[in-house]
């Protein structure tokens, strides 16, 4: 992956379709928070002429004034996909179309980010545990009981324990790892 400085992204664009880099295949955005406080843009180009050369420019926005030139004029299908990554992430990409593609006109924030608190999950409660212990079933009619996934160790094993227990045998969760069917959560 080539990383390129932001300053120079459209001209790197241009100079990859004129080596050869004529297809545009995908555009896209990746939330870098907790890595560092960027968002970073990723662009596949291919050259036709071998089979498998394909080429990932990046480069790292800040979050706050994510902006970057558009490369519409350079190809053509990159003005979807920067779209799509201006209406979720949240980047604007001077000089590209503002449209809305994808979520409706009324609707603010940026979704895909990683920072964006969703209206549906703090708008109503969730069924089931959301985190281990954690649960809004109190009373109720009877659920049956929800089974955990093969390679899901017993949480006596492995997970929320209490500090003043010793730790896991290896040997114990290693075992409740390597188990292949389903079973009951205790």
């Amino acid at each position: 992956m080539r990383t390129v400085v932001a300053d120079h992204w459209l001209a790197e664009v241009e100079a990859a379709r004129a080596d050869g880099y004529r297809f545009f295949d995908w555009l896209g955005c990746v939330d870098q928070i907790g890595r560092s406080d960027t968002l970073r843009i990723v662009l596949a180009l291919r050259r036709l002429n071998a089979a498998a050369a394909v080429e990932l420019w990046a480069t790292d926005l800040p979050r706050e004034t994510a902006r970057l030139p558009t490369i519409r004029e350079v190809f053509a299908g990159a003005a979807w996909h920067e779209r799509e990554a201006a209406e979720l992430f949240g980047i604007e990409f001077v000089g590209g179309d503002q449209r809305r593609l994808l979520l409706s006109p009324g609707f603010v924030g940026t979704p895909l980010r990683k920072d964006q608190v969703l209206a549906a999950r703090t708008g109503m409660n969730w069924p089931g545990a959301k985190e281990p212990g954690e649960s809004d079933a109190t009373g109720g009619p009877t659920r049956r009981r929800r089974l955990a996934p093969p390679g899901v160790p017993d949480p006596s094993v492995w997970g929320d324990r209490d500090r003043a227990e010793p730790a896991a045998d290896p040997a114990a969760l290693a075992n409740a790892l390597a188990a292949g069917r389903a079973r009951r959560r205790s």
